[in-house]
């Protein structure tokens, strides 16, 4: 992998991490187009994601900053019942991280005909979540009566929601199944807001993708000699994920708060079809 091809990818990486759309599944797909080898670079892959994850911590560092201040006071609060629930979300994909992701990997591999038939549950998973918001909204719309609003009002994250979002995580470890989309879509479907599913979303992979990182650099994981990729290349796909990732981040959490899933939907499908249709020619 040359630097081109690294900066290549490493704004796929950024610009597509806070989609509903799979950054892995764009990452193979540009790996791909790009000629290189699907199944290598595993060093890369985990540089870019802790570059999108370092610009997540950026740009919401005002509410990660208020949550923590607030947790290391001991005290029983909103704010700690939150990182209690984003704690709890990650339990399932660490399990799975550490327990059965070499299996998951060999079982599935990462071939563009698996992330194609993902990309197209990914689309019925947020058309799915766009069905119950707008149903949601409708009635809403249509009722002047609380009472009745109960039933289907949109809520916060709660316990029992964190850990299907959580459960979804870990389900999304398969290539081309979006993270992002499989944990925004199921969090709408129990019933959660728009605008804070999609926060809680971003920051429930923090921790799980730094320790991958941590433990891939204890290893020696992204030595060149082992990774078979030139340190500068590693350094311009991670600045490129960083700075793309911020930019996306800082606009993507409004766009998944008011625009449609259908649309994203949409584009998953397609993108499904067309890598199912480039990996049987």
């Amino acid at each position: 992998m040359d630097w081109l091809q690294a900066l290549i990818l490493g704004i796929i990486q950024g610009l597509t991490e806070f989609l509903p759309i799979s950054s892995s599944g764009h990452l193979i797909i540009g790996k791909e187009l790009l000629g290189l080898e699907v199944s290598d670079n595993i060093a890369f892959e985990t540089a870019v994601h802790c570059a999108t994850v370092l610009s997540t911590i950026t740009i919401l560092r005002k509410e990660i900053s208020a949550l923590f201040l607030k947790f290391f006071k001991f005290q029983r609060n909103a704010e700690t019942q939150y990182i209690g629930r984003v704690l709890l979300s990650m339990i399932p994909v660490m399990i799975v991280g550490l327990f059965f992701k070499k299996n998951v990997e060999q079982l599935f591999g990462e071939g563009l005909t698996f992330v194609g038939a993902m990309l197209l549950i990914t689309a019925l998973l947020l058309a799915l979540s766009s069905f119950k918001s707008s149903k949601i909204q409708k009635f809403k719309v249509q009722s002047s009566k609380s009472l009745n609003l109960k039933s289907l009002n949109s809520k916060s994250v709660g316990w029992g929601s964190a850990f299907l979002m959580g459960i979804a995580q870990a389900v999304a470890v398969l290539p081309g199944l979006s993270r992002s989309g499989a944990t925004i879509a199921t969090g709408l479907l129990a019933g959660v807001k728009k605008e804070e599913v999609a926060k809680f979303s971003f920051l429930m992979v923090l921790i799980p993708i730094l320790g991958e990182t941590a433990l891939g650099a204890m290893k020696g994981d992204f030595a060149a000699e082992v990774s078979g990729i030139s340190v500068s290349s590693l350094i311009v796909g991670f600045i490129a994920a960083y700075l793309c990732g911020c930019f996306a981040c800082k606009f993507m959490i409004e766009l998944i708060k008011r625009a449609n899933l259908l649309w994203f939907a949409l584009y998953c499908c397609i993108a499904g079809i067309i890598a199912l249709t480039y990996s049987l020619c």
